[in-house]
C-alpha cells in the first residue's frame, strides 16, 4: 500500500508495465499445447510420419533427420516410379514400330506398286517374265507383311484372302493372254481378271488400301507424343527439381547442424540423379525425334525407288531403339541406388541420436 492505493496480484495474473494483464500461465500452457497440435497437424509431417515435433527448447534435431530422411525416400520412389512409366510411354512401342509395323506399310507399298506394274504387262499378247516377276514380288510382299503381324488375327486373315485373289488374277490374266486375238473368251478372261484387281469394294487393290491405311493408323497411334505423355513427362521433371532441391536443402541443413561440409552420399545421389534424368530425357528426345521422322515419312503412299529409299531412311531414323528401350530397366536400379545413397547419408546421423520415428 503506497499512498492510499493497494496493488494486488491475482493467482492467475497481474499487468506489466504497460498496464496491460499478463495472460494466466494455464492460458499460456493451453496456447502452448495448441500450437504443439498445429505443428503435428501439418500434412506434410503427418504424410511422411515423424512424429511430433518436440516442444519449445528441446533438441529437434533428430525430429529434422526423420522429415528430411523420409522426404528424400518418398521422393525417391515416386521418381523412380513416375521415370519408368514415362519413359516407357515412349520407348515401349519404338521397337514395334521398328521391327513390325514400319517394314509392314513398307511391304503392304511393295505389293500394291508391283500389282500397278503387273497390270501394265496384263495387256500384252503373250505371256512374259516382267508379269511374273510383278506377281512374285506382290506375294512375296505379302507374306512378309504377314509376318510383321499385320493387323493381328484379322489382318493376317485378309492377308491370306489377298494373296488367294492374287492367284487368281495371275491365272486369269494368263487364261486370257493364251486366247487369240480378238476371241471372245480372251476379252472376257481379261474383265474377269481386271474385276479382280480393281473392284472398288472386293478387289484386290482396295483390300491393299484398307490394309495400308489401317497400317498407318498404327504408325500414327505408336509415334505421337499425346497429352498423356506430355503431363506424365512434366510430373518426372517436376519430381525430379523436388528431389534435388531436397538433396541441396539436407546438405545445408546437415553442414549447419553438424558443421560438416560435405556428405559425400548426398552428392553422390546429386549426381546421380542429374545424370539419370539427363541421359534419359536425350534418350527419348532422339528416339520420338526418329519415331517422328518416321511417321512423317510413311504417312503418304510410297511407289516405285521411294519404297527402297524409306526403308533405308527407316532404318536409320529407329537405329539403337532396341538398346534405349533396354535402358528401362536400369532406370529401377538407379532409384533403388538413389534410395540407398540417400538412406546411408542421413542414417549415421540419425543412430547418433538414437532416434526411433514412431
Amino acid at each position: 500500500m503506497k499512498g492510499g492505493e493497494v496493488t494486488t496480484a491475482g493467482a492467475g495474473g497481474g499487468t506489466g508495465g504497460s498496464g496491460r494483464p499478463w495472460p494466466p500461465r494455464g492460458r499460456a500452457r493451453t496456447a502452448d499445447r495448441r500450437a504443439a497440435a498445429r505443428a503435428d497437424r501439418n500434412p506434410l509431417t503427418r504424410l511422411l510420419g515423424a512424429g511430433r515435433r518436440p516442444p519449445d527448447g528441446g533438441s529437434t534435431t533428430a525430429y529434422d533427420l526423420a522429415v528430411r530422411h523420409r522426404l528424400l525416400l518418398a521422393l525417391s520412389v515416386l521418381l523412380t516410379l513416375s521415370l519408368f512409366l514415362s519413359y516407357q510411354g515412349v520407348h515401349g512401342d519404338a521397337d514395334p514400330l521398328r521391327t513390325a509395323s514400319a517394314p509392314a506399310v513398307l511391304s503392304l507399298d511393295t505389293a500394291q506398286y508391283a500389282l500397278g506394274q503387273a497390270q501394265r504387262d496384263a495387256g500384252a499378247a503373250a505371256p512374259t517374265s516382267d508379269f511374273q516377276k510383278q506377281i512374285s514380288v506382290a506375294a512375296h510382299s505379302l507374306a512378309a507383311a504377314a509376318g510383321d503381324d499385320v493387323g493381328g488375327p484379322a489382318g493376317r486373315q485378309a492377308l491370306l484372302t489377298v494373296a488367294g485373289l492374287i492367284t487368281v488374277y495371275a491365272v486369269k490374266v494368263q487364261q486370257s493372254q493364251l486366247q487369240p486375238d480378238e476371241d471372245v473368251l480372251r476379252e472376257a478372261y481379261r474383265r474377269y481378271a481386271t474385276s479382280i484387281l480393281s473392284d472398288e469394294r472386293s478387289g484386290i487393290q482396295a483390300r491393299l488400301t484398307a490394309l495400308q491405311r489401317q497400317q498407318r493408323a498404327a504408325v500414327h497411334r505408336q509415334t505421337s507424343f499425346g497429352p498423356l505423355l506430355w503431363l506424365a513427362w512434366t510430373v518426372t521433371l517436376l519430381l525430379a527439381l523436388a528431389l534435388a532441391a531436397a538433396l541441396v536443402e539436407t546438405q545445408l541443413f546437415l553442414r549447419r547442424r553438424f558443421r560438416r561440409r560435405y556428405n559425400r552420399h548426398l552428392i553422390a545421389a546429386g549426381v546421380l540423379l542429374l545424370g539419370g534424368v539427363a541421359v534419359t530425357v536425350l534418350f527419348t528426345v532422339w528416339t520420338q525425334q526418329g519415331m517422328a521422322d518416321t511417321r512423317a515419312l510413311l504417312g503418304r503412299r510410297l511407289d516405285g525407288p521411294d519404297i527402297t529409299d524409306a526403308g533405308r531412311h527407316t532404318a536409320s531414323y529407329l537405329a539403337h531403339t532396341g538398346f534405349r528401350a533396354a535402358a528401362a530397366g536400369w532406370i529401377l536400379i538407379g532409384g533403388v541406388l538413389l534410395m540407398a545413397l540417400a538412406e546411408t547419408g542421413l542414417r549415421r546421423h540419425m543412430d547418433d541420436y538414437r532416434f526411433r520415428p514412431r
